[in-house]
C-alpha cells in the first residue's frame, strides 16, 4: 500500500505543479496590459503601489505566522534581500514597458530560466551539454534581433529592452533567495516581507528623486489595484509556492507563456501591432529557453541548496 501511495503522492504533486503554474502564467500575463493603463503614473510609483497593496493583503498571513511559528532568523533575512530584487525587478520592467513594446520587454524579462541555466553552469552544478550551447546562441541571436530592431527604432526602444533584461536578472536573484529556504518556504509570509521591503525601497526612489509617488488617476488606481490582485497575489504566489516544490529552473519555465499571453492580451486591448522582427526575435528567444531548460535537466522534486547556488 505505501509503494502505491507514493506514485499516486507524486501524479497528485504533478497535477497540481501543472495547474497552478498554467494560472500563473495566465494571471502574470494581464501585468503589463494592466501598467500601461494606469499610465502617464511613473513606473516607479507604480511598481511600489502594486507592491504595498500586495503587503496589505499578505500581512494577516505574516502576523499569523509570527505568532504560531516565529519564523527563524535566515527566513527574515531571506525576505528582506528578496524585496530587494522584487524592488529592481519591477522598477527596470514596469520602466521598459514605457520605452518599448510589449512583446519585446515581456519576452526579455522572461529570460530568466536561461540567466537560471547559465547560473547553473556557472555554479558546475550543471555541465554544459551542446544542447546548452545550442540553446544559449538562439536566445542571444533573438535578443539580439529584438535589440537591433528597437535599436533602429530609437534609442529608447533599446534602452526599454536592456531595463527588461535587468528585471529578468532581478528575478532570476528572487527565485534563487527564495528557493534556498526549500520546504521550510512559508509562502504567504515571505511574499508579505519581500513585497513590503520591495514597496519601501521603491517608494524611497521616488521620494528621493522627486517622482510624484501617487496613481495619476482613479483610472489609473483601479488598474494598479488589478496589477496587484491578479498577477501579483495570483501570479506571483503560485511562482512562489510552486518553489517548495520543484528547482527556480522549474518555475522559470512557466512565465515562458508570458509574452504569449501579454502580447495577445496588447494586440486585442491595447490595439498594440508587433513588427515582423520582433515576433522572430520573440519566437527565437522563447525557443532558446525552453532549449535550454529542457537540455539535459535534471528533475529532482526538491532541489537542495547547492543546486540553487550557494554563495
Amino acid at each position: 500500500m505505501a509503494s502505491s501511495k507514493v506514485p499516486s503522492d507524486r501524479r497528485t504533486l504533478t497535477v497540481s505543479l501543472t495547474v497552478g503554474l498554467g494560472v500563473a502564467v495566465l494571471a502574470l500575463s494581464t501585468a503589463a496590459p494592466f501598467f500601461r493603463q494606469a499610465e502617464p503614473t511613473h513606473p516607479m510609483a507604480s511598481a511600489a503601489f502594486r507592491l504595498a497593496v500586495a503587503f496589505v493583503c499578505l500581512l494577516p498571513f505574516l502576523l499569523r505566522a509570527v505568532v504560531t511559528r516565529r519564523p527563524p532568523r535566515r527566513f527574515w533575512t531571506h525576505a528582506a534581500v528578496a524585496g530587494v530584487f522584487y524592488a529592481l525587478h519591477f522598477g527596470t520592467w514596469v520602466t521598459s514597458l514605457t520605452m518599448t513594446s510589449v512583446a519585446a520587454s515581456v519576452t526579455l524579462v522572461t529570460a530568466t530560466p536561461l540567466i537560471l541555466a547559465v547560473w547553473a553552469v556557472f555554479r558546475k552544478i550543471d555541465r554544459p551539454t551542446p544542447r546548452t550551447w545550442t540553446a544559449l546562441a538562439i536566445s542571444a541571436v533573438g535578443m539580439a534581433v529584438i535589440g537591433g530592431h528597437d535599436l533602429g527604432l530609437s534609442p529608447t526602444h533599446a534602452v526599454g529592452d536592456l531595463l527588461a533584461v535587468a528585471g529578468a536578472f532581478s528575478m532570476a536573484g528572487y527565485l534563487l533567495v527564495a528557493r534556498r529556504l526549500g520546504p521550510d518556504l512559508d509562502v504567504f509570509a515571505f511574499m508579505a516581507v519581500a513585497t513590503g521591503c520591495g514597496a519601501i525601497v521603491l517608494y524611497v526612489a521616488c521620494f528621493a528623486t522627486g517622482v510624484d509617488a501617487a496613481p495619476a488617476s482613479s483610472r489609473a488606481l483601479l488598474f494598479l489595484l488589478l496589477a496587484a490582485l491578479i498577477p501579483q497575489l495570483i501570479g506571483h504566489n503560485l511562482l512562489t509556492w510552486a518553489l517548495r516544490h520543484t528547482t527556480p529552473t522549474t518555475v522559470g519555465i512557466a512565465t515562458v507563456g508570458e509574452p504569449v499571453g501579454a502580447t495577445i492580451l496588447a494586440w486585442i486591448w491595447l490595439g498594440e501591432s508587433v513588427g515582423f522582427l520582433v515576433v522572430v526575435g520573440c519566437t527565437l528567444t522563447i525557443s532558446g529557453v525552453i532549449l535550454a531548460i529542457t537540455s539535459g535537466a535534471r528533475k529532482p522534486t526538491r532541489a537542495s541548496p547547492t543546486e540553487v547556488g550557494e554563495p
